[in-house]
């Protein structure tokens, strides 16, 4: 249950603690929460351990030169560790850090890895059960694993041939395609996520996690099939903020050990990951046809250019050169 927010004490006393109560006050995500604390723990090291209230906007300056000029990061990472240490100054220590003068990271543009369709249809064939079905939708839906993963029984729509994708990067809710071809796989999945609630509510684990917000607004829902996650795990765990003994949703790390081994068995000899099918599902809709802003609507890109980037991995040889060879 590592994608559900541990808890906190009241009225914590130490430094981060109370940076962490501070972002939940300001609604901030779970995975924003996780990856600002990382960026100030680093920036907290970088200046061997000294209080952030000790330093200001020269150390900032500093770390942030370090990261794009010593460890090369790309300008999105050095802008999100710029962002969480704009945030802590800004809202804990009430600063303005004012104009910083850091050296930019340079800009990167690195292709993603896609699969042929021949090769992502080898690896799938590979992963039998759920796990396999979940390969599927990552390739024909576009999804990204946590989004498959975070998928409940009632985001599957049938009749509309869709998938409703809630609280996806970003906090954005969006709507997918849901392949034909996998209807009778998910209906059969549904059932079987249909008879272990009914086996769990017997023996009083029936209740699944809601974010806090849905379980105030409605209380029963989490003992309700449809709120169940499509994909759950196969044993009971304790939440571990309240400690209820509930079924969670399967682990990511299932997934992708599942394709690594897959992959490897087939001999396919390229980086692939789960987010390798979504960048594969891109680029087939671009090869039938489909325009950049439908594309864009379905993966959920907030930014059409991180669309476009698959404009330049479509399998036309070097920007559709044919070299002398043929």
């Amino acid at each position: 249950m590592d994608d559900i927010r541990p808890g906190l004490p009241a009225k914590p006393t130490r430094f981060i603690p109370q940076l962490r109560l501070l972002m939940r006050e300001r609604k901030l995500a779970w995975t924003t929460e996780k990856t600002y604390i990382h960026w100030i723990l680093a920036f907290i090291r970088f200046n061997g351990r000294r209080h952030p209230g000790e330093l200001g906007a020269a150390e900032v300056d500093a770390f942030l030169s370090w990261l794009g000029i010593r460890r090369q990061v790309s300008p999105a990472t050095q802008a999100i560790a710029l962002n969480a240490l704009v945030f802590m100054y800004r809202h804990y220590f009430k600063v303005d850090l004012g104009q910083l003068d850091f050296k930019r990271a340079r800009p990167k543009r690195r292709l993603p890895a896609v699969l042929s369709h021949a090769e992502a249809l080898q690896i799938i064939a590979e992963i039998p059960g759920r796990t396999g079905l979940i390969v599927k939708l990552l390739y024909g839906a576009g999804l990204r694993s946590a989004e498959c993963l975070n998928l409940r029984v009632k985001d599957i729509d049938f009749a509309m041939r869709e998938i409703v994708v809630r609280q996806g990067k970003g906090g954005k809710d969006r709507r997918t395609v849901l392949p034909d071809s996998l209807h009778e796989e998910l209906r059969d999945q549904i059932e079987r996520v249909r008879l272990l609630h009914k086996e769990d509510t017997s023996l009083s684990y029936g209740e699944v996690y809601m974010p806090a917000a849905l379980a105030r607004k409605y209380p029963q829902a989490a003992y309700e099939t449809g709120w169940q996650f499509l994909f759950p795990a196969a044993h009971i765990a304790a939440d571990p903020v309240t400690g209820v003994l509930r079924r969670h949703h399967l682990h990511a790390s299932r997934v992708g050990k599942a394709i690594t081994a897959a992959r490897r068995k087939v001999g396919i000899h390229k980086h692939v990951t789960a987010q390798t099918f979504r960048h594969s599902f891109a680029t087939r809709l671009l090869e039938h046809g489909y325009d950049l802003r439908t594309i864009q609507e379905l993966l959920g890109h907030g930014d059409i250019a991180t669309t476009e980037i698959y404009t330049h991995v479509l399998n036309k040889g070097g920007r559709g050169v044919q070299g002398p060879l043929g």
